[in-house]
């Protein structure tokens, strides 16, 4: 276990915060892998900007993954297709933005292939991710669950889908920003699909 930095949670898609201070961290973050399962969190949820403002994409989990399901044991539901819908939604979303062709063969395959577990979902989005943004990181994960950790920064809980965040972040140029404005700490797709290879120096 690290003795300095950050423990991190594992999320669908993370918002550009999550990048941000990760980058800051680096190399010393680890990943939360032994958590139970919080409902309602960026962990099977992400924003995107869509024509009519903010869009969620959410990955639904199979019934029974309640509070007290181990996050790296709760299982992906494909009741409905929501693969399809969520791969939808990001064309219809990003198809006008100067990179998403770019990066569109990278995605594709999440969009097809059915993982069982959320959290290796989520891994395999996220080392695709970094490598996109081109941040050198080993990944490292909890190997036991702790409620807390003194000497590292806690940041399992700290960036929540439910409230407004306090980061700062200055504007990059959105697709459809001449309807709703600069809407902030999106999915880091909206960062890679508009800025392309600049997002590190953006992060």
């Amino acid at each position: 276990m690290i003795e300095k930095g950050a423990v991190m949670p594992m999320f669908y898609l993370p918002p550009v915060e999550y990048f941000a201070q990760l980058n800051s961290y680096n190399p010393d973050f680890v990943i939360e892998k032994q958590e139970h399962f919080p409902k309602q969190t960026y962990r099977n949820r992400a924003n995107i900007y869509s024509p009519d403002g903010m869009l969620t994409l959410v990955v639904p989990v199979i019934k029974g993954s309640k509070v007290h399901t181990p996050v790296k044991d709760v299982k992906i539901s494909y009741d409905f297709r929501w693969q399809r819908l969520h791969w939808m939604s990001l064309q219809g979303c990003y198809r006008r933005s100067a990179y998403f062709e770019y990066y569109e063969d990278e995605f594709a395959p999440f969009y097809e292939k059915k993982e069982t577990f959320l959290f290796d979902y989520n891994d395999q989005l996220f080392q695709l991710i970094l490598k996109l943004l081109k941040i050198k990181a080993i990944v490292n994960y909890t190997e036991t669950y702790e409620h807390e950790y003194p000497a590292l920064t806690d940041l399992r809980h700290s960036i929540n889908s439910k409230k407004e965040s306090n980061f700062l972040q200055k504007p990059y140029f959105q697709v459809f920003e001449e309807r709703h404005g600069f809407m902030k700490n999106l999915s880091i797709v909206d960062l890679l699909f508009n800025q392309g290879p600049q997002s590190v120096n953006y992060l």
